[in-house]
């Protein structure tokens, strides 16, 4: 079967979806209802698989069409994007751009960047997802991510760039120090309240400490408060509630405004690594290379 077989009926399908309703996907295409109608049917035929339910009243997907759609969708949508390059200029970052970041940290250091890029770049189209899971770049469409941790070594089919290493320290409120006392060692911050960030499995996440054979060590901790969110930990903190190990980077403000303090900062450690990651292929797209050359301020620390 020849690609121009393939995208038989694609465009009216996706026009259905989207419009409604026969009439109104022709009205938009330029086509007759009848033209529309017969287009699709002549599409489930050679699929061998119903798209629709038809009713006098209503059109629904089946779930095969509902599948069919979604991938048709994606399709339709980068050669829309591919179109949408070819006719501006290569200078010129046009369409939509997708971004995928962690939710703290695109909120706290990404979206001051977005927000500048945005008003240099005012036709481009920024669509974000605030996830701290790996988004899949190609099953989800994105153009480039931020990312904390994963691999050092990444398929050659992906663009990426070292951002840093975040560190972690151990922090306090003053307020809490002053009525509970600075531990000096890692053996007298045990005997303090813990504020710990807890995993999705439940489990909360240990304290790493440098032993004193030189290795990194961990050991979990007997928490008194544990949040599945890293900004709500960092509350508990704040408010004097108890000891947290957390990035730099996400105490820095409070950190500056006198709400935490770092304490036994001889055991602040190198945490999990920081990457820009990018579909390769997309590198020569103008918005993506904007957006990239904007990353370059991005800053870990």
């Amino acid at each position: 079967m020849t690609g121009n077989d393939l995208l038989k009926g694609i465009m009216p399908f996706v026009a259905t979806v989207e419009a409604g309703s026969f009439s109104a996907a022709a009205e938009r295409l330029n086509l007759t209802s009848s033209a529309v109608s017969k287009s699709i049917a002549r599409l489930e035929q050679r699929l061998g698989s119903r798209l629709f339910e038809r009713t006098t009243r209503t059109l629904r997907l089946t779930d095969a069409g509902e599948a069919y759609y979604q991938t048709c969708q994606r399709v339709v949508n980068e050669l829309s994007e591919a179109e949408t390059v070819l006719a501006a200029q290569r200078t010129h970052a046009v369409g939509r751009l997708r971004v995928a970041v962690p939710m703290t940290f695109g909120r706290s250091h990404v979206m001051p960047l977005i927000n500048d890029f945005c008003r240099d770049y005012p036709d481009l189209q920024i669509n974000m997802t605030f996830a701290d899971r790996f988004v899949d770049l190609f099953e989800e469409n994105i153009d480039i991510a931020v990312r904390i941790g994963g691999p050092a070594d990444y398929p050659a089919s992906l663009g990426v760039r070292y951002l840093g290493n975040e560190q972690l320290v151990f922090c306090a409120a003053p307020d809490y120090l002053q009525r509970h006392g600075t531990p000096q060692s890692f053996d007298e911050l045990q005997q303090h309240r813990a504020v710990a960030y807890e995993r999705v499995d439940g489990t909360t996440t240990p304290w790493r400490f440098m032993a004193a054979d030189g290795r990194v060590a961990s050991r979990t901790v007997n928490a008194r408060l544990a949040f599945g969110d890293s900004e709500a930990q960092l509350s508990a903190v704040s408010a004097g509630l108890g000891i947290a190990q957390m990035a730099t980077w996400l105490i820095r403000e409070a950190e500056q405004a006198g709400r935490v303090k770092i304490i036994l900062p001889q055991l602040m450690l190198d945490g999990l690594p920081l990457w820009l990651v990018w579909p390769r292929k997309k590198q020569l797209l103008p918005k993506v290379d904007a957006l990239l050359k904007t990353f370059h301020r991005l800053v870990i620390r």
